[in-house]
């Protein structure tokens, strides 16, 4: 099977191979440096434009009451994470590939379906919130905003054929534009520290604030990416086998890709607060505000002035280019991994396109479409997170790098509670 380089770079690396003069692993502390960066790539999921409409819309409609959950997902995110790398770092393959090796077939082309779905769900909030922010800052319809989003997604990701540090040097310095727009917004909002605590205690304001939840939880711990993750890391840590097969050579590899992933899930989870107490401290009572990225865009800008609006309108739209070119990685790397075929990025851009311009030709509310598409998205984490733990928890695949106990415990607790959320939203539907 002959691939381009295009299509090469947006293969998980188990396919394409590893490159000629992988770096050595990491033997004191000027080597961590150069191996952070995976999780900064993941990351961006956790700050994509649904995290905007999710985040806004809960701070306006129930203040800090919410704060709890973000905190929460972010945590979450932290464990999944660390679980979905440290698989990479043993196995040498992503999840997609070991659930294909260790899995039934009707199992496999199962999830599979249900991680197509997620993908398309990803898409849509990807390239709305990056057509919004086209449309705040320039004017461009909504329609061709959402293919601007979608050509600059491509070319981002083809920086991927000049290795891996080009794209997740792009990705980062997104990332960072992202914090930088909030923390500008959040110093001249302000903060109420007594919201601040009581955000912190867990409860609910009613089956709507149980929706909003579900949806922060989806947009927070993206089941897409925990198939990324895994992608991104077999090949770049030098012989990892031979690292590995020490205790000492273990612990740093480990040491490595744990504080990659504190400091981007940490930025991450900073940002994601941070919506949440600007809408809490200037929306709340006036919730219609913020029930459309639009409407918080000019509420921003009638409250803290036009740089707040458009530090905010950046943010989105650099959340719509990084976080929809790693959309489209993450479906490369489910379909080569659960079927081991790959279709042209270009054929899957535009089929993952669809729906996505479907509601903007339409005339659909894209506040509305995002916030529901991370609903979706809470449906599919259970189905990537209990293949991860099963897998991590089993030692003849794992070896030394097997899960603790208390790990799989902690692990297990986590589906639980999303799997009983997303139980609880169904019966919702379902009674009315």
């Amino acid at each position: 099977m002959y691939l381009s380089k295009t299509e090469a770079a947006v293969l998980p690396t188990t396919l394409v191979g590893t490159p000629k003069t992988p770096p050595p692993p990491p033997t004191g502390r000027r080597r961590l440096w150069p191996l952070l960066g995976p999780a900064f790539v993941a990351a961006v999921a956790y700050v994509d434009p649904g995290n905007f409409a999710t985040n806004f819309s809960g701070g306006a409609s129930f203040g800090y009451t919410l704060l709890w959950v973000i905190v929460a997902a972010n945590l979450m995110a932290m464990l999944i994470q660390t679980l979905t790398a440290k698989l990479g770092l043993a196995t040498g393959r992503d999840l997609a590939t070991n659930c294909r090796e260790q899995l039934p077939r009707p199992v496999t082309w199962g999830l599979w379906v249900q991680a197509e779905a997620v993908a398309i769900a990803t898409d849509l909030a990807e390239i709305v919130g990056g057509a919004v922010a086209l449309y705040l800052l320039f004017g461009v319809p909504l329609p061709i905003g959402g293919v601007i989003t979608a050509i600059v997604a491509f070319v981002l990701l083809a920086a991927q054929s000049r290795g891996h540090r080009p794209f997740e040097r792009v990705i980062t310095g997104l990332l960072l534009v992202i914090g930088a727009g909030f923390a500008y917004t959040l110093v001249g909002s302000g903060v109420d520290l007594g919201g601040l605590a009581g955000g912190m205690v867990p409860t609910f304001a009613g089956p709507d604030s149980l929706v909003l939840a579900a949806g922060i939880l989806g947009a927070t711990v993206m089941p897409h990416v925990i198939y990324v993750h895994s992608a991104l890391t077999p090949g770049r840590y030098g012989d990892v086998v031979t690292a590995g097969r020490t205790r000492t050579g273990r612990s740093r590899l480990l040491r490595a890709q744990r504080i990659d992933v504190l400091l981007a899930m940490g930025l991450a989870g900073l940002v994601n607060a941070s919506m949440l107490i600007i809408a809490a401290q200037l929306f709340t009572g006036d919730a219609d505000q913020a029930a459309s990225l639009e409407g918080v865009h000019a509420g921003l800008g009638e409250q803290l002035g036009a740089g707040a609006s458009l530090a905010f309108a950046l943010a989105l739209l650099a959340s719509g280019f990084a976080s929809s070119s790693v959309g489209t990685h993450a479906g490369q790397v489910v379909m080569a991994g659960f079927l081991k075929r790959h279709i042209p990025v270009l054929t899957r851009r535009l089929i993952t396109l669809a729906p996505a311009l479907a509601v903007l030709v339409l005339g659909g509310d894209p506040t509305t479409a995002l916030v529901w598409s991370q609903v979706v998205l809470s449906f599919g984490i259970p189905f990537a997170l209990v293949p991860l733990l099963w897998l991590t928890s089993r030692r003849d695949l794992m070896g030394g790098w097997v899960n603790r106990r208390v790990t799989t415990v902690t692990g297990a607790v986590v589906a639980a509670l999303i799997i009983a959320l997303n139980a609880h939203l169904l019966i919702g539907f379902v009674t009315g």
